[in-house]
């Protein structure tokens, strides 16, 4: 009896976790619900337009969010910029104005962790958030201004 009782709870966790889940679910389960699709909130800026801004000395926080390796193995940073967690972003730029211009950038492939981090800040009451569009890898290609990461 105790038996059947284990399976019954295995399959009914297993059920739960969507190991039987058919094939078509998945597919409804990973498309993208409008409600729920926050990167269309998040607007971009390019490299060049940034390089633009930064050489016209333009009022703008920069926030590095690469991954702590690809931090590491990198000596240098775009010019102005800090480096935090994509989870911590909010806390560190909590005495900034609101309305203060926010670029974040990270070396995803797809800008994920800066999207993750505008989100945050957007989510927090910031309302001027940029992503850098192509990231680290953009801005180098573009030659843009880059100083040595601050040693600790």
């Amino acid at each position: 009896m105790r038996f059947k009782k284990l399976i019954g709870l295995l399959i009914a966790i297993m059920t739960a976790c969507g190991i039987f889940a058919h094939p078509k679910a998945a597919v409804l389960a990973a498309a993208p619900r409008p409600a729920q699709n926050k990167a269309a909130q998040v607007e971009f800026i390019t490299a060049e337009q940034l390089k633009a801004k930064i050489a016209a000395k333009e009022p703008v926080m920069i926030v590095d969010l690469r991954g702590q390796s690809a931090y590491d193995a990198s000596d240098q940073t775009v010019k102005g910029s800090l480096h935090t967690k994509v989870r911590k972003v909010a806390y560190r730029l909590r005495e900034l104005p609101r309305d203060r211009e926010i670029v974040t950038y990270c070396s995803c492939p797809a800008d994920e962790a800066a999207i993750i981090g505008a989100q945050n800040l957007l989510a927090k009451g910031f309302t001027r958030v940029r992503v850098l569009k192509g990231g680290w890898n953009a801005w180098l290609q573009a030659g843009g201004q880059v100083e040595p990461k601050p040693r600790l």
